[in-house]
């Protein structure tokens, strides 16, 4: 594989809406709000910023066994409107933007496919990193994923809080067990989710968001998570969830009024003192994209 002969590329990485609810660690959503990372060839080695993130998703490019290119030096670049501990995949934006562009410079030796087992490894779990390289809505494992054109009819209204959560807080926030009925029924929503995006029977999205695997144990870091949710729906919408692991409050709709779920869910966080913006957006069904 020839090296390529740009010197500078810029990756174009969705912000994904991970879980949905019950699903988990394994189910994703990429909404049309982008990171743009721009990486630069230089020949000085390694990474300028140095960061261990970079250096981590780097260190993994140039050791793949197709990757079949000597390491080189670059610097690195993000801007863009996904904002950083808010659960819209900001660090798959990072790790995915720096990866793509790192292959991009060097002839893209490496597919999709392996652009996402590397991207996944770093990540440590598949939610975010599936919808960010596919487009679209995703369901992945740790040995498997699926992608499903979404319909731009269907609309996430998010709200942003002006607080951050790191995913090591909430992921501390988590039980080590749920009782087996509520693990049944997490299982069960989850599916539904599956079947209504596969299917484009949106409308049985309504009541398959509830969850009981770790939004009730994590409601605590986000204050009036569930008001707002109910809020969204009660103007419209099908239903909500904690985006990632928060503070992002994602809701789903198919309504032609939009903007009075987001009116709503923000009064609702205003309410516990809490200030936030809201985006109303279509899906992202391209995935990352690269741009010379």
């Amino acid at each position: 594989m020839f090296p390529s002969p740009v010197s500078s590329v810029t990756i174009y990485v969705p912000a994904t809406s991970a879980n949905l609810g019950p699903g988990y660690d394994c189910l994703g959503l990429a909404l049309n709000l982008h990171n743009r990372v721009t990486i630069t060839r230089t020949t000085s080695p390694g990474e300028s910023p140095a960061h261990p993130m970079v250096a981590q998703i780097a260190s993994l490019f140039f050791n793949h066994h197709q990757t079949n290119t000597s390491p080189f030096g670059f610097t690195w670049h993000i801007e863009g409107e996904v904002p950083r501990s808010r659960g819209l995949g900001s660090s798959v934006t990072v790790r995915l933007g720096v990866l793509m562009g790192l292959n991009a410079l060097a002839g893209n030796p490496l597919n999709r496919e392996i652009l996402f087992n590397i991207c996944t490894i770093a990540e440590g779990h598949p939610d975010n990193v599936a919808p960010a390289v596919f487009g679209g809505f995703a369901l992945a494992s740790s040995t498997q994923h699926f992608r499903f054109e979404v319909d731009p009819r269907l609309k996430a209204v998010i709200a942003i809080p002006a607080l951050e959560v790191e995913t090591s807080q909430a992921r501390a926030a988590l039980p080590t067990s749920i009782p087996h009925a509520e693990a049944a029924k997490n299982t069960a929503n989850a599916a539904v989710i599956v079947a209504a995006f596969a299917t484009g029977q949106y409308e049985k999205l309504v009541g398959a968001f509830h969850d009981y695997l770790h939004q009730p144990y994590r409601q605590h870091l986000i204050p009036g998570l569930f008001d707002t949710i109910n809020a969204g729906i009660d103007a419209g919408a099908l239903g909500g969830y904690l985006s990632g692991s928060g503070s992002t409050i994602a809701c789903l709709t198919l309504s032609e009024d939009p903007q009075s779920i987001a009116q709503a869910m923000q009064a609702a966080l205003a309410a516990k003192q809490i200030s936030s913006h809201t985006h109303i957006l279509t899906p992202d069904n391209q995935g990352a994209q690269v741009q010379l």
